[in-house]
């Protein structure tokens, strides 16, 4: 059996397959499933817009803690990505358990911590994003069952990592789109009360979201035990080990931060805009469900980017390396330049996918056409912040993020949004995207210099 793992260890396609075709067909099933998720996105926001835009906008204040659920799902997923990526272009078997215990491990602690929140945190969350009243209900009636059931989504990235790592994207694509599929079709079904279910409103959309989840969390975990050779669970001889954790974190612990940036981001927007009116929090909530189309996507090719970069950079192949780097940009740029046109010619129309009032398309219509100049420019800065954690240099991704969020974007909104008004707030996201380009610019010259040329010289001595 060992000798068998092995050989399939060595054969591994990130180290053979040619770099356009290899990325094709790792990240294709990653952004189609990220595709089916961004719809799961519009759909479920469109069918909580459907009770009233209070619903909405308590969904919409809902999104930063949910966004911190995923983050940490995300950050360890990060870390063992890269890891078990490395472990497996250097062929080492036992590091590859080794980083699969103590994930599973990691996923476990940080679901706990979404309970005890769920519990005893809610209400204050909500009160301190001045929200009231109906909002504040609706709020917490989402919320609270979201945050207790965060195993689910937790648990559900750390499987679905495992996989990526090995270079089986194909599956995650089936876990993530069936766990989509099944949100959208309950979601009207428990929201509304159709087919002899009891008509649950927004808690509907809760119990929807968390049945998804779940679903996608158990298929993944299937699919490492059945069909994942290179990824062994050994329950008997699991053990938590300190070292490993501080390894995991030293290379998603900067991925955590920067989606708890982003979180905090949305939050402290969130209590600027509803300085102006609720309608203005509605629309930054749909704008980010809007965005996800062509995040996500480009998300999804970054995965498969930390995957193929850190088996290569093990495996002492920096050609390889670099080539992916190159292609991952172009694919990225096209990505996210289709989302600009759109949110450019179309803007109303994807409103009123919303059943947007006269008030939210006077705020929303400039707010895309504005927001939408930083996709020319986020590209780089996604792949090169995959490229900085797959060689285990997220600290380069974390310092840049965190300058673009909470340096330039969160002032600046402010600052502008004094000067000119709540244009200022959407004209803060492109400024921040140029400053992050540059420091991305400086930060991977840095890194091509010192680490990957270097490992290309001593291989070749």
């Amino acid at each position: 059996m060992n000798k068998e793992k092995e050989t399939v260890i060595k054969e591994n396609k990130m180290g053979t397959m040619p770099i356009n075709k290899l990325i094709i067909n790792m990240s294709l099933p990653l952004i189609t499933s990220m595709f089916v998720q961004a719809f799961y996105n519009i759909v479920d926001s469109l069918f909580v817009s459907r009770i009233n835009e209070e619903a909405l906008t308590a969904v919409s204040m809902s999104f930063p803690a949910q966004n911190l659920m995923i983050s940490a799902g995300t950050g360890v997923g990060v870390g063992i990505t890269a890891l078990i990526a490395r472990y497996l272009g250097a062929k080492d078997e036992k590091g590859v358990t080794r980083i699969v215990h103590n994930g599973i491990f990691l996923g476990i602690l940080n679901s706990i911590l979404f309970v005890i929140f769920g519990i005893f945190f809610i209400k204050f969350y909500f009160q301190f994003q001045k929200a009231s009243g109906i909002i504040e209900e609706y709020g917490i009636q989402y919320l609270s069952l979201c945050s207790i059931f965060a195993f689910s989504i937790i648990m559900e990235i750390t499987f679905e990592r495992m996989l990526i790592a090995s270079g089986k994207t194909f599956y995650t694509m089936i876990t993530q789109s069936t766990g989509a599929i099944i949100n959208i079709i309950f979601d009207p079904i428990f929201i509304f009360g159709l087919l002899g279910f009891p008509k649950m409103g927004i808690v509907g959309a809760a119990v929807a979201t968390i049945l998804g989840q779940t679903v996608s969390m158990l298929m993944a975990l299937y699919f490492n035990i059945k069909k994942n050779h290179e990824v062994r669970f050994a329950i008997k001889k699991f053990a938590v080990n300190l070292k490993t954790i501080i390894n995991i974190y030293e290379i998603g612990f900067p991925s955590i931060i920067m989606q708890s940036a982003a979180s905090f981001l949305i939050f402290q927007l969130n209590n600027l805009l509803a300085s102006f009116s609720t309608t203005a929090t509605a629309v930054l909530g749909v704008y980010f469900k809007l965005q996800s189309f062509v995040i996500l996507p480009v998300f999804g090719l970054n995965n498969s980017v930390v995957s193929i970069v850190s088996y290569n950079y093990g495996a002492g192949k920096i050609k390889r390396l670099l080539q992916t780097v190159k292609l991952a940009n172009v694919y990225a740029f096209s990505i996210m330049f289709i989302g600009f046109i759109l949110c450019q010619t179309l803007p109303a129309e994807m409103l009123k996918i919303f059943d947007a009032s006269d008030n939210m398309l006077a705020i929303g219509i400039p707010a895309l056409r504005i927001i939408s100049f930083a996709f020319l420019l986020a590209p780089f800065s996604v792949v090169s912040s995959g490229t900085f954690q797959a060689l285990g240099k997220g600290m380069f991704s974390l310092i840049i993020s965190l300058i673009r969020q909470l340096v330039v974007i969160l002032p600046l909104s402010y600052l502008l949004a004094g000067i000119i008004g709540i244009n200022g707030v959407w004209l803060s996201f492109p400024v921040a995207e140029v400053v992050g380009g540059i420091l991305t610019v400086i930060y991977f010259k840095k890194l091509y210099n010192n680490e990957i040329m270097k490992r290309n010289i001593k291989r070749h001595r």
